[in-house]
């Protein structure tokens, strides 16, 4: 007999108020399983990887008994060596710490499009008392589900060194670790009747798995091959050794209910709904099944995967589980809306009874009709509180926090999604990163126990991570005229008037959106398919002379700076997104010129977008961050075999052009590379 839905809400209420001085317990738990002596190991092998030839002049030490409880802290100070004492709660602190010296006293920048590391003969001495910093939240959450198939899906083991101690020294404690996921459903599912080759089919290609993950679409760009399901499985385990020897927690993926559309042959009496059409597949890549909640498999199935990802990786306990992400529930009564946010942690409960749920706030946004705040609470309040984490994505736009009373009382983070699709348009909102996750802390009777940073492509607008990661560990919101100074010498090794003047106006004009403007370079010349109606709109927000200024200050500090690596990339990607502003102008020249049958207006106007676009593939050309070249060949290196890499070249394609059969995406992931503009 089903509880009522109404009874049930308010033992939640009561219990809530019971246990009210213990509610995150479960999360007060989730501490670093590896010692203190391997995170101190693991954070001088890291400092040896960035500054080899000075790794001996730092001193760390990683204590986890340093520190308030449930806070990461770090203390620097100066030895009579010459060098730098560090003691930090974690390792991932201790990392943090480290990286702080280095952008605060060194002048230096580590980030994905290069380090500028340039350490003076003698390492600056700090105060008397040195620094003590305590981290604003328990946890740093990162990356995005869909980034696993933007920007991780060729990476090999020296990439993910290389990033993972990005990720470190910037104090993410909690990192998603999808990689490998493919492997352990495999297995889990072959036990309950279906084949390998089954499963294969269903995942579709490697640029593809994320949507196949979270139940929009299935078997497109596939079948998978054996080979990259067994290799990400072993890749997984290296990823997941030295995320944990440096103090993180990585999320694993847990089970949301999607199952393959064979489940009939298998389990005929199975209850399983039909998902709609997403985003223009057809019937054969999209309409997916979900189990249903109820149903006895639910159970079976989701605890499975738990235990046999422990069984394959150990555990942190924390698992991320998205049922609905961009694919509204079939059904509306709030008893179905209970049953699903119950049995789904059930069923993770089953497997891990320490376990916590990370779910992405984005449903809340994008199905505002459907998720009205009765039936969000319905089915968070279906949790025990404290054991389910909500990421609010799209914070930075969209807060849903304000709109929930804190999500009903259970411990969200304050997100920021940031860039869709991996496409290279400059973008931020600076100010919303500076100061709301502040405001969201105060927000009366705040849960908010975190920061997410949630891109769906990184590799861009590093500017804007920078910033968002300083936030956990600052006590109150920067001066940003200041901070963007401190940044640009920081990327470039010394002052420069000209680069510094860059710098201000990109600030406050590419990096000033205070609309709701996504990061999405829909409708821009380069990343578009050329119409005459309706006519492009490209989103400008800003004044288009601030940019071009700071353009032509960039290139002023080339004069005094040398062509650093992260220099030559800020001078391509200024120079990219200028003449990208500049060729909508020609374009509707162009435009109007046809309109106006005038045909030789047509022909010269047509002649210099041509030469505009022509000039911005020449310059994409000159730094590898920007080159079609490479984006396929880390796709043939990952491909298995020779027979593979057709399969591969194919992926790696689709997802930046057509994306899709037909264009059900199309341009969606559109990437300005030299290679592609000129193709």
């Amino acid at each position: 007999m089903k509880l009522h839905i109404t009874t049930y809400l308010l033992l939640v209420v009561v219990v809530n108020i019971i246990s009210s001085k213990s509610v995150f317990d479960h999360l007060n738990k989730l501490l670093p399983k590896s010692s203190n002596d391997i995170q101190t190991t693991a954070v001088k092998a890291l400092i040896g990887r960035v500054v080899p030839s000075r790794q001996n002049e730092f001193n760390v030490i990683v204590d986890g008994k340093y520190g308030p409880d449930m806070k990461d802290m770090f203390y620097i100070s100066s030895n009579s060596s010459g060098g730098v004492n560090i003691r930090a709660s974690t390792g991932v602190a201790a990392a943090k710490a480290f990286y702080l010296y280095l952008t605060d006293y060194c002048n230096c920048q580590i980030t994905w499009a290069g380090s500028q590391v340039n350490l003076p003969k003698k390492l600056p001495t700090l105060p008397n008392d040195g620094i003590q910093v305590t981290s604003n939240d328990r946890f740093r959450f990162y990356i995005n589900t869909c980034t696993f198939s933007y920007s991780y899906i060729f990476f090999n083991w020296t990439d993910w060194e290389r990033h993972i101690d990005w990720m470190a020294m910037h104090g993410i404690n909690l990192p998603l670790a999808f990689t490998g996921k493919e492997a352990i459903f495999q297995r889990v599912f072959q036990r309950f009747g279906f084949t390998a080759e089954e499963m294969r089919a269903e995942f579709g290609g490697p640029a593809f798995l994320a949507w196949a993950r979270m139940g929009n679409i299935r078997a497109w760009g596939g079948p998978l091959p054996q080979s990259f399901i067994d290799n990400q499985l072993q890749l997984q385990h290296q990823i997941l050794k030295r995320m944990r020897s440096l103090g993180m927690l990585p999320v694993l993926p847990g089970f949301a209910g999607h199952v393959p559309n064979t489940i009939k042959k298998h389990y005929p009496s199975a209850i399983v709904t039909e998902f709609g059409i997403w985003n223009k597949f057809n019937k054969t890549y999209s309409g997916t099944y979900l189990l249903d909640f109820e149903d006895p498999l639910f159970l079976k199935i989701g605890s499975a995967v738990i235990q046999e990802m422990i069984n394959e990786f150990g555990t942190d306990h924390v698992y991320s589980i998205d049922s609905f992400n961009e694919n509204d529930p079939t059904e509306s009564s709030y008893e179905y809306i209970e049953e699903a946010g119950r049995r789904t942690f059930e069923a993770m409960d089953l497997g891990d009874p320490k376990g916590i749920w990370i779910m992405m706030g984005w449903l809340f946004y994008m199905s505002k009709n459907f998720w009205t705040q009765q039936r969000i609470e319905t089915y968070l309040t279906a949790v025990p509180q404290g054991r389910i984490i909500i990421l609010d994505y799209f914070a930075e736009v969209y807060p849903v926090y304000s709109k929930t009373n804190s999500f009903f009382g259970q411990p969200f983070m304050w997100s920021v999604v940031h860039n869709f699709g991996g496409v290279f348009d400059l973008y931020g909102k600076l100010d919303s990163y500076n100061n709301n996750p502040f405001n969201a802390r105060d927000y009366p009777n705040s849960t908010m126990v975190g920061i997410s940073v949630v891109p769906e492509g990184i590799f861009q607008n590093e500017v804007a991570y920078e910033l968002m990661f300083e936030n956990s560990w600052i006590s109150q919101p920067l001066n940003l005229t200041d901070w963007i100074s401190k940044f640009a010498i920081g990327r470039y090794g010394k002052s420069n008037i000209h680069a510094d003047k860059a710098w201000q106006l990109l600030k406050m004009s590419v990096y000033n959106n205070t609309n709701t403007l996504e990061d999405h370079s829909l409708d821009t010349i380069v990343s578009s398919r050329p119409r005459l109606s309706p006519p492009l709109k490209p989103a400008i927000w800003y004044d288009p002379l601030d940019l071009y200024t700071a353009w032509e200050n960039i290139l002023l500090a080339s004069d005094d700076l040398e062509l650093t690596t992260l220099f030559r990339y800020d001078l391509v990607d200024i120079t990219r997104n200028a003449l990208q502003i500049v060729s909508i102008d020609l374009y509707n020249d162009v435009v109007e010129a046809y309109q106006k049958k005038d045909l030789s207006l047509v022909m010269s106007t047509g002649k210099a977008l041509l030469e505009i676009l022509s000039d911005m593939d020449l310059v994409l050309f000159t730094d590898e961050h920007f080159l079609l070249g490479a984006w396929l060949r880390a796709a043939n290196i990952t491909a298995g075999s020779e027979s593979e890499k057709p399969l591969f070249m194919f992926n790696s394609i689709n997802q930046i052009t057509l994306w899709g059969p037909s264009g059900q995406l199309t341009d969606y992931a559109a990437r300005q590379y030299s290679g592609l503009i000129s193709g």
